[in-house]
């Protein structure tokens, strides 16, 4: 293996250290900050993801608050837990697990949520402010990504970046956050639909896949040298899998993230970052 390894478990925990202190320094001002879920119904992967972001919320001094409705909530009852926490003090950030269980528009529930208790950064209003290059809470995911890539010094200026996918989630707020001004990657957002698919990533100096497929990538997809960042993570008989095939890949890549231990420690943790900015934008 010739990659070098970008850990998000080590980032992350340079990240909640800053947070610590950021809070610490809250609280001597009489400012509690506090991150609330709502989880909707009995997915176990949605139950251990919320229980690692409760987990992290704790451990730096955040109050953690847990809001759970069965999986025959209706849509009604998620909106007006939303509204519940929307109107409560004690709550700083919010974010709303999904995906939503079948017969429930994720998209109004996140809309829902107050821009300005948006932990998630998923609010077509902060998006839109992200678009405009205005402060305001990141997309965690992709904001998680760019953390990674700061920490480890990796120039994206004038490279080419990949980008596989274009969910709200993930893929097209990555897009726009490579592309952006003073990041200067020239962007490339490739889908399902793009032809020779492998062809394109393997142009890529920066690629980021984000599409959920275990093990699409392999060696015939990366440019020798490339940074690989591997955000799709599904659930298998064997654990958890990424896009890519790490032990090929990591052959050939400059850089790459692992499956699990990369991308995932640093979506928890850009909540956290997200947290805090809406606390000290509320002053």
């Amino acid at each position: 293996m010739s990659a070098q390894i970008l850990s998000g478990t080590e980032v992350a925990r340079a990240v909640k250290a800053t947070v610590a202190e950021d809070i610490k320094e809250l609280k001597s001002n009489g400012i509690d900050v506090g991150l609330a879920t709502v989880l909707v119904g009995d997915d176990p992967a949605s139950h251990v993801y919320v229980g690692y972001k409760h987990k992290d919320a704790e451990a730096v001094g955040m109050r953690s608050i847990d809001v759970k409705l069965p999986e025959d909530a209706s849509q009604a009852d998620v909106l007006a837990a939303v509204d519940e926490l929307n109107g409560r003090s004690d709550v700083t950030g919010m974010i709303v697990q999904l995906p939503l269980p079948d017969g429930l528009d994720g998209e109004a529930a996140v809309e829902r949520v107050l821009p300005t208790k948006d932990a998630d950064g998923l609010h077509p209003f902060n998006l839109g402010r992200m678009i405009l290059g205005l402060p305001g809470p990141l997309p965690a995911t992709p904001s998680g990504v760019m953390t990674i890539l700061d920490y480890y010094d990796i120039e994206t200026a004038g490279k080419t970046a990949v980008v596989v996918g274009r969910s709200f989630l993930v893929g097209k707020p990555m897009a726009l956050l490579l592309g952006a001004k003073g990041v200067d990657a020239t962007v490339i957002q490739a889908h399902s639909r793009t032809p020779d698919l492998a062809a394109v990533c393997a142009t890529a100096d920066i690629l980021v896949t984000a599409i959920g497929q275990p093990g699409l990538v392999d060696a015939s997809f990366i440019k020798p040298g490339a940074v690989v960042i591997d955000v799709g993570t599904t659930r298998t008989d064997d654990g958890l899998r990424g896009d890519v095939v790490f032990d090929e890949v990591a052959e050939i890549a400059g850089a790459i993230t692992p499956v699990p231990g990369g991308v995932g420690p640093m979506t928890r943790a850009s909540l956290l970052t997200n947290t805090i900015g809406l606390a000290r934008a509320s002053l």
